[in-house]
């Protein structure tokens, strides 16, 4: 083999070795088995895992929506449950989180000292159990349904639906999307107060360049803010992703608001998306989508004012583990959270929670 063939198909021997090494996979972290009782996670029964945080520990919660549980598995990956019993209820503050009872709990969040917050959606509360002393309480919410107490104590207000809460990059302020009553509010977690910061209560599309608190919502499924303060709104029949940036504007920098599965690899403003549900902010300030019902998880690029395919070929299913996450199957995605530069989803219909390893 003369040298200049030798050095090319060596090369080309390389650059195939490493290509394989560095390609992506979707890989099982939790649930889609049987044991109800805790253990190895991958070994557990999950029942609608809706959400994942982690405690600087590297301990990873999983909120229950169907199972209304939070669970919590460790860094050797042995799950237990830390709160409800696993009945639908309203009960249980000031006593151990484990004996709790909650209603179709959707979100939680983990503060730098370990408290998880959890949106009890349907009991309109954002409920807080202590990492020291393992009991719950409630830090937002009368638990009756309405829409009260902008500029009040967080405790004496009304929420229609708590569906996604998150936090700031401080951690001192927790972003609340308020579904039913169309508004985005925020929890100041130091004074105990909420106010509103984007939508009137109105059911519309915003106006691109209005303020956002006086601007109507479709209706806001989840929140997430990044470092440079601006707001992203989902909106789950609005098909359509918002910033609300840091002078309290608004506008649409993804979807038509139409219904579809369309435009991955474009323009955002062109793409459709069809009942999306959580997202996140990635390291790099990308916007990760979970695009429900269309079983996929979507990237929003807002330098590049582009929209691309993480995971999920768009089937409602099982397969594809171990594979490319784009090949895989996935089953009404709710949750999508980025750890220590690992994007974790919660492929809820499924019951199990999945993550990207490079």
């Amino acid at each position: 083999m003369q040298p200049a063939i030798r050095f090319l198909v060596v090369a080309l021997f390389t650059v195939a070795i490493s290509n394989t090494a560095t390609a992506a996979k979707l890989v099982l972290v939790a649930g889609g088995a049987d044991n109800v009782a805790g253990g190895p996670a991958l070994e557990a029964k999950l029942n609608g895992p809706f959400g994942v945080d982690f405690d600087r520990s590297g301990n990873m919660f999983i909120i229950e929506m169907t199972g209304h549980r939070l669970c919590k598995v460790d860094r050797k990956g042995m799950l237990t449950i830390v709160a409800g019993n696993g009945e639908k209820g309203e009960a249980g503050d000031g006593g151990p989180a484990a004996k709790a009872l909650f209603n179709g709990p959707h979100t939680l969040a983990v503060l730098p000292n370990g408290d998880v917050l959890v949106g009890d959606t349907w009991n309109n509360r954002i409920r807080k159990i202590d990492a020291k002393s393992g009991t719950i309480s409630t830090i937002a919410g009368r638990g009756e349904k309405g829409f009260s107490g902008d500029n009040g104590p967080a405790k004496e207000a009304k929420f229609g639906g708590l569906y996604c809460a998150s936090l700031s990059a401080r951690a001192d302020r927790l972003y609340l999307a308020d579904l039913d009553n169309r508004r985005i509010r925020m929890l100041d977690l130091k004074s105990g107060t909420v106010t509103t910061v984007a939508g009137n209560g109105k059911k519309g599309v915003p106006k691109d360049g209005d303020k956002a608190v006086d601007a109507p919502l479709v209706d806001p499924r989840a929140v997430a803010v990044d470092g440079k303060a601006n707001i992203y709104i989902l909106e789950r029949s609005g098909n359509a992703l918002r910033v609300v940036d840091s002078f309290g504007k608004i506008r649409t920098v993804v979807g038509t608001g139409e219904k579809g599965a369309t435009g991955d690899g474009g323009d955002a403003l062109k793409a459709t998306l069809n009942g999306p549900k959580h997202l996140c902010i990635d390291p790099f300030g990308n916007i990760i989508i979970a695009d429900t019902e269309n079983h996929m998880i979507r990237k929003y690029l807002p330098r590049e004012g582009k929209i691309v395919r993480l995971a999920g070929n768009g089937r409602p299913g099982t397969s594809g583990l171990g594979g490319p996450p784009e090949e895989a199957e996935l089953n009404q995605p709710h949750g999508v959270t980025f750890h220590a530069g690992t994007l974790y989803i919660s492929d809820s219909s499924n019951n199990r929670v999945l993550k990207i390893v490079e």
